[in-house]
């Protein structure tokens, strides 16, 4: 296969996905917004996957991918390449900003993960484990009392870009008291107006009855986004009243041994997680693989909580992609990115990293 074989290869498009992106590529070249002879592959497999099977096969400047595919050398050392992470974070491809051209997607899974949020905060604040365990018995005299949902708790959204946005709305259309904490509060203001209250981190902490990160991952420790290790055991312990927190975008934001031990201490009454730190060994030591790594024993053990019921703890697989919505929605965001970089003749994305 030569270069000129492909103008883009999609690599790990799983079910509809496929069928999406196959749709808007042939939507675009039918109004003219790609070549008519435009060319692309759309594979489930990753990219060392692909490579793999062909030893040596030339790449196409573009690629799209989510996060399990890792770029060739090659690939990156090129410089004026492109690529498009099917994802809304962008961590994994973040160390190549500067190397290459990378875009996210911003747009498609902002309704899902939201909605994601709210599930959680059901599931804590209405103490769910509890109350479906005690409905074997139908014993309603052991049910503890569960918290109503109305403006005597004040939750904190960190991070209000579009996902931490709609959850602060759809939070509030719920009756609860909302405020919000970026690092970007002076030009998200001038966007929002008065529609977000601000607070600082100190303040947040101060006032907050229900915590929800809904932050990108930023791993730079040179950018002044850089939140590893944001929620720390020593940061949360800082909280006047007990805790619910909620994490829906990235585990390393929320390291799970602090909150496992804030957990047992009383300090935080409830979690709902769908992200957990270094994921790929995390799967690995929920199969039976042995660590010492203290995040990852704890995560374990907070997957085992949520399981059996014994906890106050609600956990899934990040599933904020899964929707039938987000899943049309994810295609047509990245090909508007394949579209915008034709358009500017392989030199760049409209929009790329580093946003801010």
């Amino acid at each position: 296969m030569d270069r000129n074989r492909y103008d883009v290869i999609h690599c790990e498009a799983l079910g509809p996905e496929a069928a999406h992106l196959e749709a808007e590529t042939a939507g675009a070249i039918a109004a003219g917004l790609l070549p008519a002879g435009h060319r692309c592959l759309i594979t489930p497999v990753t990219l060392q996957s692909l490579l793999e099977a062909e030893p040596g096969m030339p790449l196409p400047g573009l690629l799209t991918t989510k996060t399990h595919s890792i770029l060739p050398d090659g690939f990156v050392a090129e410089g004026s390449n492109g690529v498009i992470t099917r994802s809304a974070g962008y961590d994994h491809f973040e160390h190549l900003v500067g190397r290459l051209h990378v875009a996210s997607l911003r747009e498609y899974c902002v309704d899902a993960v939201a909605q994601t949020a709210m599930k959680f905060i059901y599931a804590a604040a209405g103490m769910m484990n509890n109350y479906c365990t005690n409905a074997q018995s139908f014993d309603r005299q052991a049910c503890p009392a569960f918290l109503a949902l109305d403006p005597s708790m004040t939750v904190t959204v960190f991070g209000v870009g579009k996902i931490g946005k709609r959850i602060y709305e759809l939070a509030q259309a719920n009756g609860l008291s909302l405020q919000g904490v970026d690092v970007r509060e002076r030009t998200l203001a001038a966007t929002y107006g008065d529609s977000v209250r601000f607070v600082t981190r100190e303040e947040a902490i101060a006032s907050s009855d229900l915590i929800i990160n809904a932050m990108n991952l930023t791993r730079d420790p040179a950018s002044p986004l850089h939140n590893v290790g944001y929620f720390s055991r020593e940061y949360l312990a800082k909280a006047t009243k007990p805790l619910i927190f909620i994490n829906v975008t990235r585990g390393e934001i929320a390291p799970e041994a602090g909150l496992l031990d804030l957990y047992r201490t009383g300090r935080i009454i409830g979690m709902g997680l769908d992200v957990f730190s270094h994921e790929a060994a995390f799967t690995k030591v929920l199969q039976g693989g042995a660590t010492d790594d203290p995040d990852l024993l704890a995560g374990k053990a907070i997957v085992t909580m949520a399981r059996e019921r014994t906890g106050n703890v609600y956990v899934q697989p990040h599933q904020g992609f899964n929707s039938n919505v987000a899943a049309r929605t994810k295609a047509a965001e990245a090909i508007k990115h394949v579209i915008a970089w034709f358009r500017n003749e392989g030199r760049r994305f409209e929009e790329e990293l580093p946003y801010y």
